[in-house]
This record gives C-alpha cells, structure tokens and sequence, in this order.
C-alpha cells in the first residue's frame, strides 16, 4: 500500500489545501480495526466533513437511507418502508424546477451495492482508497487538474454538477473530476461558495501527488513571467 501520509502531505503542499483530503473505499466487509460510525447523518456527504474533520470509521448501507439520492449514486437500495422517499424527493426537485426527472438515469453509480463504505483522512486510510477528494478554492483546483492532465488521467468531462455525490463513481469510472457541489453538499459539509471539489481516482491519487509538485513550481514561475508580460505589453 502506498505512503498516504507522504501522498497527503505532496497534495496540501503543492495545492495550500486548508482542508484534508477525505479517502473512500467501497468495500464488502469492514477492515480490521476501524470503528463503525455510531449516530445519524441526514446524507452520505456528510461523512466527508467528518472524515476531513480526522475521523476514520466505515458505515454500513443503513447509515445511508437518510439521504435517497446519495443511496441511489451509492448503488444502496432503500428498505421497503422507505422506499418511496427517493421518488418523492425527486418530485420535490423536479418541482421547483431543480432537475429534470429524464437526468436521473445519467446519473453515474457505484457499480456494485457496497457492504460497508470506509472514510478516512487520506494519510490515515486504512485501506487503499478508491477514490480521493480534495475541496479547494478555483486557483488550487486549476492546479489539480493540470496535474491530471500531466498524469494522463484527466476525466474526458472534467466537470459535474448536481448531485455531488455522483462524482464519486464518475471518478472511480473515469479518471480525475471536478464538481462544482451542490446546495445540499454545501449544507450538510460547510464547503465555502469558493470552493469546489476534485475527485481522484484512488489507483492513481499518488501519481497525482507527485505532479502536483511539479505543476505547483511551473505555475510559480509562470506567475512571474505572466506578471512582466502584462508589465511590458499592457497599454492600460
């Protein structure tokens, strides 16, 4: 298993992340060792605050019901008697004119219901992760997917949209992808309106790290050059 510890510290060096980058492993069994979230969550994004928060613990597809859309991107079928939640919250959004119910099956799945989902800070996975995101502002986003685009595992569309949690499975499936978030994400994980996220397959999170290094010193330099061009050949 890789050094995370050394591939977290590449990333928040080279990007000024302020916040962790968060691990997530769909798994079919828990890993030794590694506590079950105890409590309620009103959405699956909400354990990424907790993990950036430098929690580690695995929940366990129950702990997902309270939010029907981030179950179905989660490949994680409601209980019966809950089962009309997630057509009835897709009304709602339909509704207010939010999404169009012909999206939904566009939507990008896990693709296999998960046993148990691990969530850690990067450097204290347990596991090897299968996908990494990392939240920043716009300049330090820019720079993680130049890196990408460096390692050769830039997504072909490098954004999404709403809901945040497709990006999940769209990276595992895709290669490396940003999301502009949505409301409920920036609710339930106090993400900033100047932020975004980036989502990092985890097979190649630390090539990542490593050209992120690279990119964060060519951007620098750039930044100079830049600066004494618009000096010499701006006229106003």
């Amino acid at each position: 298993m890789p050094d995370y510890r050394t591939v977290e510290r590449q990333l928040t060096g080279a990007l000024g992340l302020q916040r962790r980058p968060v691990a997530v492993a769909f798994r079919s069994s828990p890993p030794p060792g590694v506590p079950k979230f105890a409590g309620t969550e009103p959405s699956g994004c909400s354990f990424w605050r907790l993990a950036a928060a430098e929690r580690t613990f695995y929940t366990v597809p129950a702990d997902h019901h309270n939010c029907p859309i981030g179950s179905y991107t989660h490949n994680i079928p409601l209980p019966p008697e809950r089962a009309a939640e997630l057509p009835q919250t897709l009304a709602l959004m339909t509704e207010l004119g939010y999404l169009k119910m012909n999206e939904v099956p566009g939507m990008p799945r896990v693709a296999r219901t998960p046993g148990v989902v691990i969530y850690a800070p990067l450097a204290d996975s347990p596991v090897d992760p299968d996908v990494v995101l990392v939240a920043g502002r716009p300049g330090r986003v820019m720079l993680l997917q130049e890196a990408a685009l460096r390692a050769g595992i830039a997504a072909p569309a490098p954004l999404l949209g709403r809901p945040t949690c497709m990006a999940l499975p769209a990276s595992i499936a895709q290669g490396v992808i940003a999301s502009t978030g949505c409301v409920g994400n920036r609710v339930y994980t106090d993400l900033g309106e100047d932020e975004l996220y980036v989502m990092i397959p985890g097979h190649a999170v630390a090539r990542v790290a490593a050209e992120a290094q690279t990119i964060a010193s060519a951007n620098l330099k750039l930044s100079d050059y830049h600066r004494e061009r618009r000096r010499a050949l701006a006229t106003d």
